[in-house]
């Protein structure tokens, strides 16, 4: 089971990016979609299963962008060329000179820039759910209402999002992808971000595009209608465009295997056939339940009549499972998929 091996990349402007790498063989690079949070984003099984099938027979780096996730605070403007300089710092920390890059969503139009702009780096380019330009994602009414909700209601703004952004999953990872778009960023930075979303156009660097790319879109995507996939592949020479079956935006919900399928074919890499494990026992369950709940060893022990050594053994078991290494990331996992009813 991957493990995730975590480091900090410094910006040239300041401050610092978290990144995270898992598995091993040549770099794949991801360009991250709106919001993420490195640690929290591994405690959703989906997510996970989805980030461990492409690590396998490639050093997959993802990163959280400056004030998400584990990175530093920010508090300066949104713009490409933040995008573009935190993909140097942490490829420059990593000491890769070139890799494949996956660019998802937001982070589709940002690989495309970024392998316009440094063609000698990018082996192959895969795009994910993107668009060209932001005028292709939403009309100026429904622009202002979106903005004007995640800015005045981050809560109910973050779950209009993931509704439109997971539709074919169950209500308990809905609650869980809010609450996990909400504990990776403020409603600031959310606003922000998706605002750069919607002012991007990226459409005069695609002819500069150098590299192999793959363009993947879900036919009935909600959030991102399949026209700016079109768009990408049309204005990139050579462009593979596959459209997928299903209407889900975020890449690891609905039909992941299909992406992760068409993601490794491109790559070269063999097709998967497993399953990652990541449920739990009745009774790890329960430890980690407590473990969220903020107990100790020896308060475990009390509440389920065991011996501190027990408890001990089923909490090393319980990360050994998940491939965490702390309390703190277990408790994390817990309370993401197991929100309040």
């Amino acid at each position: 089971m991957a493990v995730q091996r975590m480091g900090m990349a410094p910006l040239a402007s300041g401050g610092r990016v978290a990144y995270a790498l898992t598995g091993s063989g040549p770099l794949l690079l991801v360009a991250p979609g709106w919001l993420s949070h490195l640690e929290l984003g591994w405690a959703i099984p989906a997510e996970r299963m989805f980030h461990e099938a492409l690590s396998s027979g490639r050093t997959l780096v993802r990163y959280d962008r400056p004030g998400c996730g584990l990175s530093d605070a920010y508090e300066g403007p949104r713009t490409m060329a933040l995008e573009l300089e935190t993909i140097a710092a942490v490829t420059e920390a990593i000491g890769e000179p070139s890799f494949d890059l996956l660019g998802l969503s937001l982070g589709a139009a940002v690989a495309a820039q970024w392998a316009a702009d440094r063609p000698e780096t990018v082996s192959r380019l895969v795009l994910y759910g993107g668009w060209a330009t932001g005028d292709s994602i939403g009309d100026e009414d429904s622009k202002r209402h979106i903005l004007g909700l995640l800015a005045s209601h981050w809560g109910l703004g973050s779950d209009l999002l993931t509704n439109l952004f997971a539709p074919d999953t169950d209500a308990g990872t809905r609650r869980a992808l809010a609450g996990y778009q909400r504990a990776a960023s403020s409603a600031e930075t959310a606003v922000a971000l998706l605002s750069l979303a919607y002012e991007l156009d990226v459409r005069p660097a695609l002819e500069r595009v150098e590299a192999p790319t793959l363009v993947l879109h879900r036919s009935e995507d909600r959030a991102a209608p399949i026209a700016g996939g079109r768009a990408l592949a049309d204005g990139i020479a050579g462009a593979e465009l596959v459209e997928l079956e299903g209407r889900s935006h975020l890449p690891a919900i609905g039909d992941a295997q299909s992406v992760v399928d068409e993601v490794r074919r491109f790559l070269g890499l063999p097709r998967l056939r497993r399953e990652v494990p990541t449920g739990l026992t009745a009774r790890q369950t329960e430890v980690a339940a407590l473990v969220a709940d903020g107990l100790t060893n020896r308060e475990l022990a009390d509440r389920l009549g065991i011996t501190e050594r027990s408890a001990e053994s089923h909490l090393e078991r319980i990360r050994l499972r998940l491939g965490f290494r702390s309390r703190a990331q277990v408790a994390a996992w817990y309370v993401a998929t197991n929100p309040p009813k």
